[in-house]
């Protein structure tokens, strides 16, 4: 992997600083959001079952929990493209998520009529670092399209953190 088909560390790696900054401002801001915004969402999308926006409703432990599972995901995507040099399928099918995943924040603020947990760093940190990994790939000439995977794995991986999330957090309560 010499000259052109080598990417710098903070192609690979960088995706997982810019998931911790966001992940960070999920953390802070995630936890009782629909309960602090309820009487907004439930005038907002008066069609969204009481019972949605309890699940949505999340603990900071589980909050902690599901970001910490996520975490794991990253870094090993990011180990798997540094290892590669960029080429790893997993890491390029989940920089395409992350990047994909930061217009459901927007969308999710614009639907709400307000703030949404990852809204701020969803336009200024993941949109961004997605955008120019990507390039970097391409100028290496190593650029897979990670787009179809991303849009299977993102939803089950998203589906699989929050579940065991809740396992944990319903474990915890019960010990």
């Amino acid at each position: 992997m010499a000259g052109k088909d080598v990417v710098p560390k903070s192609v690979t790696w960088g995706l997982f600083v810019a998931w911790a900054v966001h992940d960070a401002e999920e953390l802070v801001t995630m936890p009782g959001w629909v309960g602090r915004s309820r009487q907004r969402l439930t005038t907002r999308l008066p069609w969204v079952p009481a019972r949605v926006w309890d699940r949505l409703d999340v603990s900071r432990t589980h909050a902690t929990v599901a970001i910490g599972l996520m975490g794991g995901v990253l870094a090993a995507a990011s180990f798997a493209g540094a290892r590669t040099g960029g080429r790893s399928g997993l890491y390029q099918a989940v920089l395409t998520g992350f990047g994909w995943h930061s217009l459901t924040h927007v969308a999710q603020a614009v639907a709400t009529g307000g703030y949404a947990p990852g809204v701020v760093t969803a336009p200024t940190v993941v949109a961004p670092f997605s955008l120019w990994a990507r390039r970097k790939l391409r100028a290496a000439g190593i650029d897979r399209d990670g787009g179809a995977w991303s849009l299977v794995l993102l939803p089950v991986v998203l589906a699989a953190v929050h579940g065991a999330a809740s396992r944990i957090e319903g474990h915890s309560r019960a010990g």
